[in-house]
């Protein structure tokens, strides 16, 4: 069961629990938006038709900025360059819901996910470690000599 809409001057096929990329909306997270501009609907039947007063419902998951573009503008033999990038807004909506002609089909519910809670991890021992680890006395580690100063080299005498 599918629906084609509009949004934005574009067209989408649409099934309940997708996620599109639309143009950016004036809602925010977790709002719902609703799609009236139903174009087409194809039943489980799979014969496609126009409904009027079909709706499409979704609820924002996220709003963000595509990827850059580069816009890059010559014109030869003239020495003119011109580079500009450009981020399209967008909005990314789930679909949960068509409605039309009395019947809904809904997308099933999202499950949160849980963060399991990691045990605390033990640090990695090596060497003399392990021996301090498991209770011996050891000698701490020598300190690094200290380097000499590099002597200054003297200009070399100067031909009459």
């Amino acid at each position: 069961m599918y629906a084609v809409i509009r949004a934005g001057g574009k067209q989408y096929r649409v099934a309940p629990g997708d996620v599109i990329k639309v143009e950016k909306t004036g809602t925010g997270l977790d709002s719902t938006v609703e799609f009236k501009e139903v174009l087409a609907i194809s039943p489980a039947d799979g014969q496609i038709t126009k409904f009027n007063g079909a709706t499409v419902t979704g609820q924002v998951v996220l709003e963000d900025r595509h990827k850059k573009i580069l816009v890059f503008h010559l014109k030869r033999k003239k020495q003119y360059k011109k580079m500009r990038g450009h981020r399209q807004d967008f909005t990314a909506v789930r679909i949960t819901e068509i409605a039309f002609d009395g019947q809904k089909f809904a997308a099933p519910e999202l499950v949160k996910k849980v963060k399991k809670a990691k045990p605390a991890a033990e640090p990695v021992v090596k060497g003399r470690m392990k021996k301090a680890a498991a209770g011996a006395k050891v000698a701490a580690p020598k300190k690094a000599a200290v380097a000499k100063k590099a002597v200054a080299k003297k200009a070399a005498p100067k031909k009459k």
